[in-house]
């Protein structure tokens, strides 16, 4: 099974999606050269529209761990991530009538800055602290690649626009990756379908092989992936993204109105819901396609995330150009992360570790923003690098998002929605939210889920025909899967017994999407018990600190509602 190999084309391809990005920040560079300072660089001036912060948002959620490990999860474990649909609604809802109106209204560049005015000093240097290490440490991940000088072409790129160009380079680089992204997606599910002899044949091979596994529906929470883990634990780990994370909060809270900032959330939903019917659909086609004769488990891949690089280069070998399209699309994930991060990391240090403790002048604090970036660049840079060397160690990364973020959804949420949260309960039920979450986190790495609850689906290699050769070796981070030291399992025949497990090991079990609800439940459960005990019924909150009625649109929907109705009952009284 010979795999084809790049052409001319394909560099120029990826090198032209880098220059082009390069050229979004020299641009913004050159046109905000007379207004520097801090406010511009690291919230566009608050002038943004709907549109491309919408798409902004939904391409840094794209990664190269979403283009390639999305559609390697529907391979191996089923299309029951598609649920996520429903989780990403709901975060929407809930980040636009919680969270935004309360960012917005008080005019913040970094959301910590939220936490002092509503808590004390050091709720917010925790809360700074826990969202650097966060967003570092997943970056060590997100890139998904082990091409050293690919890794260091797009991250000096990244930190080069975010550095000259601040937000708005940001977003406007975002907008042209997202539509690269789209159109590596696309042309490697064109290519399958007409391979393949249509969409029907694709769903059809996947039915068969119990990749359309949506109708899962058991409570079970030590079940990997159901309808509630997905639906429930992702809701939660969405909403800590959208309603607290800086990555986000600083995009659509640079719109020129609160309206833009709803739209362009529900804007953004669109698009998520689109790159996950994308990627659940290229999973399917990688299933169609390699369903007699598995490329993972027959040695030719050393993870399961080549499957896409590994499937682009088998049908699209033949055709310079795409190749490189489809490895751009997959950077281009990288890039957009990695640069909205960049510049929140920038925003963070600059607000909360930097502005409250010295005096300078708005120049010296815009050279500073972009002096941060660089650095934060420089860092990722090198994280990429060492995970790309590590590889496995760092699969634990996935679950930073829901460990840190559950917590500090629950920090926010305590400030926002319970009046009586005092400083002290928020400290309290933050830090033991963490440790909880993170204990069950570390365990579940020792004492992985037994076969029986992650349930991979089967895979065969009776069709291959081939003399095995050398691996094909593209990225290094393999898919979260269960360690051969633990679990020796058997594609085509079952699970063997796993190796005696603790007492507490079905705790450890837990999914890893419930990591964020448990953070999130015992952060707001003990900072209320705390705060009860600490005098917390006497505090008196700021109206502008706290979620009123007035600030939802619900609020002024049923308010027209309400008077359509009186209006039509006092015509029909006159009448």
């Amino acid at each position: 099974m010979a795999v084809a190999s790049f052409a001319l084309a394909d560099y120029v391809v990826f090198a032209l999606m880098l220059v082009v990005s390069a050229a979004v920040g020299i641009y913004y560079a050159w046109v905000d050269r007379s207004r520097r300072n801090p406010g511009n660089f690291l919230t566009g001036g608050r002038k943004l529209t709907a549109l491309p912060v919408s798409l902004s948002l939904t391409a840094s959620f794209m990664s190269a761990i979403t283009v390639l490990s999305f559609p390697a999860e529907v391979y191996h474990y089923g299309a029951n991530i598609g649920f996520y649909g429903l989780s990403y609604l709901m975060a929407m809802l809930v980040t636009s009538e919680v969270f935004l109106p309360i960012f917005y209204k008080l005019e913040i560049t970094s959301t910590f800055e939220y936490l002092e005015l509503r808590f004390n000093r050091a709720t917010r240097l925790l809360g700074t602290l826990l969202f650097i290490v966060q967003t570092v440490m997943v970056h060590s991940s997100v890139t998904g690649m082990n091409l050293w000088g690919v890794v260091i072409s797009t991250g000096v790129v990244c930190t080069f626009y975010c550095t000259l160009g601040g937000l708005k380079a940001v977003v406007w680089t975002d907008v042209f990756q997202l539509g690269v992204m789209i159109a590596g997606f696309l042309s490697v599910i064109i290519a399958s379908v007409i391979l393949q002899g249509g969409v029907i044949n694709i769903f059809s091979d996947s039915q068969h092989g119990g990749r359309i596994n949506f109708w899962d529906f058991d409570t079970n929470p030590l079940r990997r992936h159901t309808f509630w883990t997905v639906a429930i634990g992702g809701t939660f780990l969405w909403t800590s993204v959208y309603g607290t994370n800086q990555s986000q909060v600083q995009r659509y809270i640079s719109c020129k109105s609160i309206t833009h900032a709803r739209f362009s959330l529900f804007i953004n939903l669109l698009g998520l819901w689109l790159i996950l019917l994308c990627s659940v659909f290229a999973g399917m086609c990688l299933y169609s396609i390699y369903k007699s004769c598995d490329p993972w488990t027959s040695g030719l891949l050393s993870a399961l995330d080549q499957l896409m690089p590994y499937l682009v280069m088998d049908i699209l070998g033949d055709y310079p150009g795409l190749p490189g399209l489809f490895v751009a699309a997959a950077f281009s994930g990288s890039l957009s992360t990695v640069s909205s991060s960049i510049n929140a990391l920038a925003a963070v240090t600059v607000e909360d570790l930097i502005k409250p403790y010295a005096s300078m002048s708005e120049r010296q604090l815009a050279w500073i923003s972009k002096g941060t970036s660089l650095l934060y660049g420089v860092l990722c840079i090198g994280m990429a690098g060492l995970a790309s060397l590590l590889g496995p160690i760092f699969q634990a990364v996935i679950s930073i998002f829901g460990v840190i973020g559950g917590p500090l959804l629950g920090l926010f949420t305590l400030g926002i929605l319970c009046p009586f949260a005092t400083s002290k309960g928020a400290l309290s039920g933050v830090v033991l939210g963490l440790a909880v979450s993170l204990w069950v986190a570390i365990g579940a790495q020792i004492y992985p889920p037994p076969p029986e609850m992650s349930r991979p689906l089967s895979l065969t290699t009776e069709g291959c025909n081939f003399t095995m050769t050398d691996s094909f070796s593209w990225t290094s981070t393999d898919l979260p899967t269960l360690p051969k030291k633990i679990h020796k399992q058997d594609f085509t025949s079952g699970f063997t017994t796993p190796i005696s497990r603790p007492a507490l090991a079905d705790w450890y079990s837990v999914s890893y999407l419930y990591f964020s609800p448990i953070g999130t439940i015992i952060t707001i459960s003990v900072g209320l018990i705390v705060s009860v005990l600490t005098g917390g019924r006497k505090l008196n909150v700021e109206s502008r600190l706290r979620l009123t009625k007035e600030d939802t649109s619900l609020y002024y929907l049923f308010k027209i509602i309400k008077d359509g109705v009186s209006t039509v009952a006092v015509s029909e009284y006159h009448i």
